[in-house]
């Protein structure tokens, strides 16, 4: 079996061409590398390049013509910067994959996996908890990127031009168990990438939004380990006629089941580290939310697949690759 994975050389998309390649799964490459890495792609098919360049991707499908199934991971991802450059996000995220969807099915490739986001759903106070069905409410540009995108692949789908399943990630930590590559920004944005960072640096961690309706003020996410996330994909390659066989269109959310505040996250992460953590409290970024935790039910249902690994497990992988990164990565 091969695939094709846009966005295959950064974080998430590697990670997933890893795994498929341990299951015996050829993962062919396509990234532009604005934000992936060349290093990644080692000894695996990769062009590099734009997922609207309708040539390049011709030149793909008539090279490797056994490609049924496409996996795309390829999109911005920072909230903040969402915000700020708002139309940069739009062209990206939803012009281009337009495009890219175009490509695929003039391709005869009738079967994608969407990289989709927690981030798309309301925060209702309570448990926080969400499933497939929970009410639909991004926040920020980025957010609406994937709702959006969610809508047009609903309607192909609809249409008999492809086949879909998105997969609703929702906070992926952690590395390839063998380090073969990880989180490949050197100044992430995210919680965990911040807490490393100070760690390291000896600095306090800022944390930011002390007021949400959650069990201590701060947001809440479900952390799962990207090993996690790139085994749900084998799972979902290996099945995917049978999961769209009477529904064209599927949602499942990728999550551990388990919520987790920011200020539980420094908990775990002193605990790992055996390292107290100064914080300072600080208000909310543009575009965040109180966030969510899922409800995996379908998941294990639909594909026989769930979350083996704990957050420690994610934070120690995590501090494992900042420690190895830098002789992987170049400059």
């Amino acid at each position: 079996m091969k695939i094709l994975i846009a966005g295959g050389a950064g974080f998430i998309g590697s990670t997933i061409a890893s795994a498929c390649r341990d299951s015996g799964i050829q993962p062919v490459i396509l990234d532009n590398l604005v934000t992936g890495r060349r290093e990644f792609t080692d000894g695996r098919p990769f062009y590099e390049g734009d997922i609207c360049d309708g040539d390049l991707i011709d030149r793909i499908f008539a090279e490797h013509p056994d490609i049924q199934t496409a996996v795309d991971c390829a999109a911005l991802i920072v909230v903040p910067d969402s915000v700020a450059n708002p139309l940069g996000y739009y062209r990206e995220n939803v012009s281009k994959g337009i495009q890219f969807l175009e490509h695929l099915v003039r391709n005869h490739c009738r079967n994608l996996l969407f990289s989709s986001s927690a981030s798309i759903y309301r925060a209702d106070a309570g448990d926080f908890s969400v499933d497939e069905n929970s009410a639909i409410e991004p926040l920020s540009p980025y957010a609406r990127t994937k709702a959006l995108f969610e809508t047009i692949l609903r309607d192909i789908a609809a249409s008999g031009a492809l086949n879909v399943i998105s997969l609703r990630y929702f906070n992926p930590i952690g590395a390839d168990p063998e380090l073969r590559s990880g989180l490949q920004i050197r100044t992430p944005t995210h919680a965990l990438g911040k807490l490393i960072d100070v760690h390291h640096a000896g600095e306090p961690f800022t944390v930011t939004g002390t007021d949400y309706p959650t069990r201590d003020g701060t947001g809440i996410r479900d952390y799962i380990h990207v090993w996690d996330l790139a085994s749900a994909h084998v799972e979902a390659i290996t099945q995917f006629d049978e999961v769209t066989r009477t529904e064209p269109y599927r949602v499942i959310n990728l999550g551990t089941g388990r919520g987790t505040t920011v200020r539980e996250l420094v908990t775990a992460f002193e605990a790992v580290t055996g390292t107290p953590l100064t914080t300072i409290d600080t208000a909310r970024r543009p575009g965040d939310s109180a966030g969510a935790y899922a409800r995996v039910d379908l998941a294990q249902e639909v594909l026989g697949w769930k979350a083996e690994h704990s957050l420690e497990d994610g934070i120690r992988d995590s501090l494992r690759w900042y420690a190895k990164r830098d002789t992987v990565l170049g400059d």
